[in-house]
């Protein structure tokens, strides 16, 4: 499918591994000697980094060694966060070989290999037993998806009944058009906004119950404005920082999202779902 190979290649870094060493070196770390909190400005590739992470883990309902599924995991960033916060192991999918390969890298250097393993491949389909996981999430992956019916229909089926289910996505409050590049397009054919209302009703379709759903503009605002001040004044980027995943477009790319969400055109939002205690019974 052209779209995947777009996406892969719109993500794609060469020796991206290579490069975050570099980056810790720079900032006076050392991979013989690391943790996972040192990796939080170059491993949590969504707004508002680490802290919208933790919101969204923490809604879950982890339990020590619970079994989680992190779908477009990127560079692995929320999966190590997710296993050393709350103990549980962490299987993560994604497209971009780059990714994967950089994912265990770093979790073998931040010592997580036995609880945190990494697959390559498709979201729409997970090579896992059904009812394999007992929650699941997505941070930014929405907006590179088409199908995100499809996507949260195979994620259901690999959840156990009751398990809960986070997405935290940009999605489209209004429709004016956009500046691209942006971090998860540089064009607009590889980018597939919904609106809130449209994830509730895929997740509706997929067989999930809603629990709960969030704005998350203002926290993320607080977080990222400082950051866009700095690129619009030619501050350069940290030694660790997310340019290393989005290369030299970095600057642009963050400028254009933070406008768009300074605009209320895009807002960050977490949506929470749960599978159905309850068995259906299929003909």
């Amino acid at each position: 499918m052209i779209t995947d190979d777009l996406v892969t290649d719109h993500y794609s870094r060469p020796d991206l591994g290579a490069a975050i060493a570099a980056g810790l070196e720079a900032s006076g770390l050392s991979v013989d000697n690391l943790s996972v909190d040192d990796l939080a400005m170059v491993d949590e590739f969504h707004t508002g980094g680490r802290g919208a992470t933790d919101h969204l883990l923490n809604q879950l309902d982890l339990t020590r060694g619970d079994e989680v599924l992190d779908v477009g995991c990127g560079i692995g960033g929320a999966a190590r966060y997710c296993a050393n916060t709350f103990g549980t192991s962490v299987a993560g999918v994604d497209l971009t070989p780059a990714y994967v390969a950089a994912a265990r890298q770093l979790t073998e250097w931040v010592g997580l290999s036995d609880r945190v393993a990494f697959h390559q491949g498709d979201g729409a389909a997970l090579p896992f037993k059904k009812h394999a996981f007992d929650a699941g999430y997505l941070l930014h992956v929405g907006m590179n998806v088409a199908d995100k019916t499809g996507l949260f229909a195979t994620i259901a089926h690999v959840l156990r009944p009751g398990a809960r289910f986070g997405v935290y996505d940009l999605m489209r409050l209004r429709s004016d058009n956009l500046a691209f590049p942006l971090p998860w397009a540089s064009v607009a054919a590889t980018s597939f906004l919904s609106s809130p209302d449209s994830y509730q009703e895929s997740l509706g379709a997929a067989g999930f119950e809603i629990i709960s759903h969030e704005d998350r503009t203002e926290t993320v605002l607080e977080f990222m404005s400082g950051v866009a001040k700095g690129l619009k004044a030619g501050v350069g980027p940290p030694p660790l920082g997310l340019h290393l995943l989005m290369g030299p477009e970095a600057g642009t790319k963050l400028i254009n999202m933070v406008e768009a969400l300074e605009a209320g055109i895009l807002a960050p939002v977490e949506i929470v779902a749960a599978t159905p205690h309850h068995h259906h019974l299929h003909h």
